[in-house]
């Protein structure tokens, strides 16, 4: 799995290309979570998004496909006891209905065959009143996609779409989402942070 081949070096490679932006998405994620939420993060990755995450809240199950990336969560969060690092699909979570207090899905959207059904699923999980919080990383740009995603394409992962802020959020007004907030972290590669706040 590609994921699994890059685990070691994605932190690296993202810090040296797009630090700010990297690291600056958990800071913005983390300031919507207040000390009482339990989370759950999808698409963990190395763990850049759960670090910002775990002191801020309650409970934190940071999960992804990937066992590459989920060694990596471990060693960041390691030192965290309300942590759990775990296995997971977002397409089909094995979590009740209105689990979580906050559901986290940063970067994985793109890579999906079918994002809707993901983001439904998210919801699900989430309590009345909770949010899905979902950054994506906007890298097309007049028109074109950015030349970062040329490159991670050539080396074998595979987009299935590609955003910029307008069709981001036309992503969202498609599917039925109409109460989303947007933060956006500027940088070499942006990233539009959507916050779903779930009604019911």
């Amino acid at each position: 799995m590609f994921w699994d081949k890059v685990s070691s070096l994605y932190d690296l490679f993202e810090n040296l290309y797009n630090k700010k932006v990297y690291q600056g998405t958990g800071k913005v994620v983390a300031s919507e979570i207040e000390s009482s939420d339990n989370v759950l993060e999808c698409a963990c990755g190395t763990g850049a998004i759960s670090v910002h995450i775990a002191p801020k809240c309650a409970s934190l199950i940071a999960t992804d496909f990937s066992e590459g990336m989920l060694k990596q969560t471990e060693k960041k969060t390691r030192h965290y006891q309300n942590v759990a690092v775990k296995k997971a699909d977002m397409t089909k979570l094995d979590f009740p209905n209105d689990h979580f207090d906050i559901v986290v899905a940063g970067n994985v959207i793109h890579l999906l065959d079918d994002p809707v059904a993901a983001v439904c699923e998210l919801i699900r999980v989430c309590k009345p009143k909770g949010k899905v919080i979902i950054p994506t990383y906007i890298n097309i740009y007049n028109g074109k996609p950015s030349k970062l995603v040329k490159l991670f394409e050539k080396a074998g992962a595979h987009f299935k779409r590609q955003f910029d802020l307008d069709s981001y959020k036309d992503f969202f007004l498609n599917a039925g989402y109409n109460n989303v907030e947007y933060h956006v972290v500027e940088g070499k590669m942006p990233c539009a942070v959507a916050v779903i706040k779930k009604q019911k």
